[in-house]
């Protein structure tokens, strides 16, 4: 469900030509969801979310967005909007993503940062790497901070999917470095995508969380 990416500013880049503002397709998201994971750690302090986002994209490769989620980090942040944009394309089963998202929570205090992102995958196999920048705290947590992620992904019937994730996050201030895993079923139908996930990490007392989630995309 959620589109907290790796992966995925403006689109000022696609507007840079007739031909791709012709191409362009829009489309938007909602999604619901016990819980909000990102990598591996609970971004509503356990609780239920609720997210939405708009996308364009060209049939060149060139995308942007936008995507919003409540968030509970026990401070007065209780939104975060992401801004993203990049070029991702496939050749046969190779496919490739590249681009920058930047997390914003506008009424927290200088939480905000930036991610340069890749991706790049064959079938059912994928690696995406993210490393942090832009941050507006002054602690800079996770300035220069790199995540990579290696995903499994499998279809065993045209509505029916399992996957696999194991990604390290490292850290270049803090000594937080962990890693984390989730395994996953998700079923198609055609009011959406239900998602069944179990994550977990390594980190001292955390114990595995337990996901369900619903998502739906829609042409705008």
């Amino acid at each position: 469900m959620m589109k907290k990416f790796a992966l995925s500013s403006l689109a000022v880049a696609l507007m840079a030509s007739s031909s791709v503002v012709s191409a362009a397709e829009w489309s938007a998201n909602i999604g619901a969801g016990s819980d909000y994971l990102w990598r591996g750690i609970s971004q509503t302090d356990g609780k239920p979310a609720i997210s939405g986002g708009i996308d364009v994209g060209t049939d060149i490769g060139f995308y942007a967005g936008t995507w919003v989620s409540n968030i509970d980090f026990g401070d007065d942040a209780t939104y975060e909007l992401d801004l993203y944009g990049g070029f991702a394309g496939d050749v046969g089963d190779f496919f490739w993503d590249v681009g920058y998202v930047y997390y914003a929570y506008p009424n927290g205090d200088d939480l905000d940062f930036g991610e340069v992102y890749a991706g790049v995958g064959w079938n059912w196999f994928g690696v995406n790497v993210a490393y942090a920048t832009n941050e507006s705290a002054s602690e800079k947590y996770y300035e220069d901070a790199f995540y990579v992620e290696a995903t499994f992904d499998f279809e065993l019937t045209e509505t029916i999917g399992i996957g696999f994730a194991v990604g390290n996050y490292s850290f270049d201030i803090s000594d937080e470095d962990y890693v984390n895993y989730n395994a996953y079923v998700s079923k198609a139908t055609d009011i959406g995508d239900f998602t069944f996930m179990v994550s977990d990490t390594d980190l001292d007392d955390d114990d595995p969380i337990v996901m369900v989630s619903w998502a739906y995309e829609f042409d705008l």
